[in-house]
């Protein structure tokens, strides 16, 4: 499948793309992500290794809707209010005889 990443044409190949991402490590997913084999890897991890691109030259949704039609399931970024709620995690106030 022929799409554009950041200004460049790409020629993708699902399995093409399941091979390059093999022996891979998944960075931790803090912003969008998608499923390749059994493997979580965030969005820009695979489109730099995927165009050998600085990541900062592309949006994670230009790779993400070329994941998307090539077949992968991609997901959207965590909601981060959530991630706090789930630790239990509450906002420390001062106390009285905090001073400012």
């Amino acid at each position: 499948m022929r799409c554009i990443i950041a200004r460049f044409a790409f020629d993708l190949v699902k399995s093409e793309v399941e091979h390059s991402m093999k022996g891979v490590k998944p960075e931790e997913v803090t912003g969008a992500s998608v499923t390749i084999g059994r493997r979580t890897y965030p969005v820009k991890q695979v489109g730099e290794v995927i165009t050998r691109q600085d990541r900062r030259d592309f949006t994670a949704d230009e790779v993400a809707r070329a994941l998307g039609r090539l077949g992968f399931t991609c997901h959207a970024a965590p909601d981060a209010g959530a991630g706090s709620a789930l630790l239990g995690t509450e906002p420390v106030l001062p106390g009285p005889s905090a001073r400012f």
